[in-house]
């Protein structure tokens, strides 16, 4: 009776660590896309600033376009990458970790048949 106890005791812990880990996991993509979006409007702000300054192109005529974009978006996205890297190692360490009944029941095989 004692085993059958603990098993369901470890069944409602089970779902309720569960429960919670899917509570953090969308959490952390909740902030995933916040930061995402922040990402987004700071390189649209730093790309309008440059176009005000320099014109329509957003670059003089020394200037590439391309070249001009790149260093713009990896200058203000670099926060952000160690951010998104941060949350996804948060996102593969945040998992429930399942029972094995079947094998607590074999460890304990022996003191139920006896």
């Amino acid at each position: 009776m004692g085993q059958l106890v603990s098993d369901v005791k470890t069944i409602l812990d089970y779902r309720d660590s569960k429960q919670a880990a899917e509570n953090e996991r969308q959490k952390i993509l909740s902030e995933m896309a916040d930061d995402e979006r922040e990402k987004t409007n700071l390189v649209k702000k730093a790309l309008a600033a440059q176009r005000a300054k320099y014109g329509a192109s957003g670059a003089s005529p020394s200037m590439s376009t391309g070249a001009v974009l790149q260093r713009l978006k990896s200058e203000t996205a670099a926060p952000y990458e160690e951010r998104r890297r941060t949350n996804s190692q948060k996102l593969k360490q945040t998992q429930a970790k399942r029972p094995n009944l079947l094998q607590t029941l074999l460890d304990k095989f022996d003191d139920l048949v006896g």
